[in-house]
């Protein structure tokens, strides 16, 4: 059988265990304890009562009256009823019952064997006698009579711990849990962080016994947070440092170009120009990616991000695509905390995916709302669900022969990744029977500033 997975209901059902068995055995022991000092008192009372009744007897022998018939057994009689425990007989030397209470029962006195303590299957006797023997004693008291008063204290002894131990466990329970409190806090800690926080886990407050898994749990966060940083430097300088050769290049070619009167030349030059542009696109979305991972995406003022909106827009019609873009922004301003930067890598990336995938006799839907929400959508063909599924991987294009990158639609995922804000892949677009439309929504300039810190640590 399993124990619990909780360590709290571990250390409660343990120590609830071990504190109940030690009280019983508790209990138990001194329970023994009183019986043995139960049994010396009533040892004693035993003695006492014959070595004070003795005399008694032997006065009221001695002075009876003459003219009574010997072999006359005097019984005394109770002055009120109550239950007799100790009973006594008093007989001569041969036996004969001189004396006795009144609830004496003769059949349960042994012959006398002597002074001293005797005991029966059903009572305790104390034998004692006088005047050299001739006057002998025996008083009788029932086991059952002490087996009753070690009920008794049994009952008294345990009856409490009814009412202790439950109290008990109950306490052990709230101090475990109590106990445990910064631990279980350190959990929901590393519970809420995301896959993009790696910042250490504040373990100030966590029992020494755990601070050592917390350290190394901070230290491999370190480590990984390292080896990301690494990785994100390496591509953004790498790209970076690939723009100048690559323009230049690019220059080098466009003269060869103009230059050579080969036909045959010209075009490899122009293939070759086509080659070098798609590497410098390539390029810049990997920087642009770098930086959606690994920069500060949140800031402490709020921006209007229709202007954001409509540069893009503009940019973007007029470097080749006039007249296809159907741009609708709301009147009043549109206040967000996202980095205007940021912004605008995500809408060109949209923007260019939807022209570069979208139908050329339709135009693409760029409408920013009120509320803050960023729609682009393009028709074309219906893609399956599980394409959908895959077009926010890296180097993922909706089909074989698309020109692109592959890393538009991983790029905005990223800044929706890091701005908590899921985004909304849809094909056909809503309202229609084809087309594409993403959505995503931006955060307002309501944003809390623990959240905007949170952000900015990543």
């Amino acid at each position: 059988m399993r124990g619990p997975a909780s360590l709290q209901a571990r250390l409660g059902l343990v120590l609830g265990i071990l504190l109940t068995a030690l009280w019983i055995a508790a209990a138990s022991v001194t329970a023994l304890i009183l019986r043995g000092e139960m049994d010396e008192v009533f040892d004693s009372a035993l003695q006492e009562t014959a070595q004070r009744l003795l005399p008694l007897a032997v006065v009221d022998i001695v002075g009876r009256e003459e003219d009574e018939e010997d072999g006359v057994t005097q019984r005394l009689g109770a002055i009120r009823e109550h239950d007799e425990l100790f009973t006594y007989i008093v007989r001569d030397a041969g036996g004969r019952i001189l004396l006795q209470s009144h609830a004496a029962d003769v059949a349960v006195f042994p012959a006398y064997d002597g002074p001293g303590f005797r005991q029966t299957a059903t009572h305790r006797l104390y034998n004692e006698d006088a005047l050299q023997g001739t006057v002998r004693i025996t008083v009788a008291e029932p086991l059952a009579h002490r087996a009753s008063v070690a009920r008794e204290i049994q009952m008294g002894l345990g009856l409490p711990l009814l009412i202790v131990v439950p109290l008990a466990l109950l306490s052990i329970v709230f101090a475990v849990k109590a106990s445990l409190a910064p631990l279980r806090r350190f959990g929901e800690r590393l519970d809420a962080r995301n896959a993009r926080d790696l910042s250490p886990v504040p373990d100030g407050d966590i029992p020494s016994e755990i601070a050592p898994v917390a350290a190394t749990l901070n230290r491999l966060l370190d480590r990984l947070k390292a080896a990301f940083d690494a990785e994100r430097s390496f591509a953004a300088n790498a790209a970076h440092e690939l723009r100048t050769p690559l323009a230049g290049a690019i220059a080098q070619v466009q003269r060869l170009q103009s230059e050579t009167g080969d036909t045959a030349a010209k075009a490899r030059a122009v293939e070759i120009e086509a080659t070098l542009k798609r590497l410098t696109r390539l390029s810049e979305r990997l920087m642009q990616l770098a930086r959606a991972e690994g920069g500060q995406l949140r800031l402490d003022r709020c921006s209007d991000l229709r202007i954001v909106a409509r540069l893009v827009v503009d940019d973007v019609a007029r470097t080749g695509s006039p007249g296809r873009i159907a741009l609708t922004l709301p009147e009043a301003p549109v206040m967000s905390d996202l980095d205007p930067d940021a912004f605008g890598i995500l809408c060109r990336n949209l923007v260019e995916n939807a022209l570069r995938h979208g139908s050329d006799a339709a135009p693409v839907d760029v409408t920013l709302t009120r509320d803050g929400q960023l729609i682009v959508a393009n028709d074309g063909p219906v893609l399956p669900p599980e394409t959908l599924d895959r077009l926010t991987a890296r180097f993922e294009r909706a089909g074989a022969s698309a020109d692109g990158s592959g890393l538009g639609l991983a790029i905005v995922a990223a800044i929706a990744d890091r701005i908590e804000s899921p985004l909304v892949l849809r094909s056909p677009r809503p309202g229609a029977a084809s087309g594409f439309q993403a959505s995503i929504k931006l955060p307002g300039d309501n944003s809390s500033a623990s959240s905007r810190s949170s952000l900015s640590t990543r």
